[in-house]
């Protein structure tokens, strides 16, 4: 699903009101609390037991709390459990496979998502919707927008837990997974529909279930 970026980022006020009219944000915003008060029912279990996990298997905080950059370039604090040891040395922006850093049920929280759960509350303080291009850190961000055209392009609108790159495309570890994923990023923004935020909800719940992960 290879896009033409030119087509789609030829000026910013057209995908901003395409993308944040009125109508189209209470959309989204229906569907952010509708699917994140159903999640909390749902995985309440899941957080109360990787709680007693993450003190069990690993020293250190609970949470993991990240500089990430949302709408027009603004950052905000991102919460996830932690999956990896704190205070590690062997410092990588990138996670590996089979890295040393994560521990055992850190690796079950990767693989099923478990540990964006804390992202619910983003979506509940407004950093956040629900559906929308990954909330990346923002040391790379800086690093991307010096070498790839438009990166910028996809912080015209709020990050998401899930969107059409986090479902469409394997995890990142480089620039050039950074230029790909940004194709699916602007074509999210520029094709928005309601229609299309239903579909990447159910391809969400699918890559789970089949235990891709994200």
């Amino acid at each position: 699903m290879i896009i033409n970026i030119l087509n789609l980022t030829k000026t910013n006020s057209n995908l901003y009101k395409k993308t944040y009219s009125k109508s189209i944000y209470i959309q989204k915003r229906v569907i952010d609390f509708s699917f994140i008060f159903l999640l909390f029912i749902i995985t309440s279990p899941i957080m109360l037991y990787s709680l007693y996990r993450i003190k069990k298997e690993s020293f250190g905080t609970i949470f993991f709390k990240q500089p990430r950059i949302g709408k027009n370039g603004k950052v905000f604090t991102c919460y996830k459990f932690r999956s990896m040891h704190q205070g590690d040395k062997n410092f990588n922006h990138y996670t590996q496979d089979n890295d040393l850093r994560v521990f055992p049920y850190g690796k079950i929280m990767r693989k099923y998502r478990i540990d964006e759960l804390p992202q619910l509350f983003n979506i509940l303080k407004g950093d956040m919707h629900l559906i929308g291009p990954r909330a990346e850190w923002d040391i790379l961000v800086k690093n991307y927008e010096k070498v790839i055209p438009d990166y910028h392009q996809r912080h015209i609108v709020k990050p998401g837990i899930t969107g059409l790159a986090q479902v469409s495309y394997p995890y990142g570890c480089n620039i050039e997974d950074a230029k790909e994923k940004l194709k699916y990023d602007l074509k999210y923004i520029k094709e928005w529909s309601l229609k299309n935020e239903i579909a990447i909800i159910i391809k969400t719940i699918t890559v789970i279930v089949q235990k891709k992960g994200i």
